[in-house]
């Protein structure tokens, strides 16, 4: 009489030895991964990051919600400061930072006119998505407005 041999008891044996080594396997070189959730300068980092808070807080309380406009016919940004801070000494800066190409950013010195307003040509944009960061200061107080435009293809 012959004896059939049948396979499948090992091979589920086999598959719990697989599964259970690989499960090891990946705790033991997850324990061993150097992972420090704190850096070294925490504490200056945090006061920054405060900072960087507090100035939100400080726009968002005096200022216009739109002080970043982009005019799509003219190709034309206009920032526009609150009229009560435009008549003091104004010091600051705007960024236009394109997310994708970092190649494409750049930096603006913030000269409002008396009324407030600076229109920037928009002209030489790459389309696509835009982040516009106006920071300035006025009377030793920082403000900071983030802003996303997305610019269209040039007409034409």
């Amino acid at each position: 009489m012959k004896l059939s041999h049948n396979p499948w008891p090992w091979a589920i044996v086999l598959t719990f030895v697989l599964f259970i080594s690989g499960t090891v396997g990946l705790v033991v070189m997850a324990c061993s991964q150097k992972v420090e959730l704190v850096s070294p300068n925490y504490y200056e980092q945090e006061l920054k990051f405060q900072g960087q808070l507090d100035r939100l807080n400080r726009t968002s309380r005096i200022a216009a919600p739109n002080v970043v406009n982009y005019d799509a016919a003219q190709r034309r940004l206009t920032i526009t400061l609150p009229p009560e801070q435009a008549r003091r000494a104004v010091r600051g800066r705007i960024q236009l930072y394109r997310p994708s190409e970092s190649g494409l950013d750049r930096q603006l010195e913030l000269r409002p006119d008396r009324s407030g307003l600076q229109a920037i040509d928009a002209s030489a944009l790459t389309p696509g998505l835009w982040k516009v960061r106006v920071s300035w200061t006025v009377d030793r107080q920082d403000f900071f407005v983030e802003q996303k435009l997305v610019l269209g293809p040039k007409p034409g």
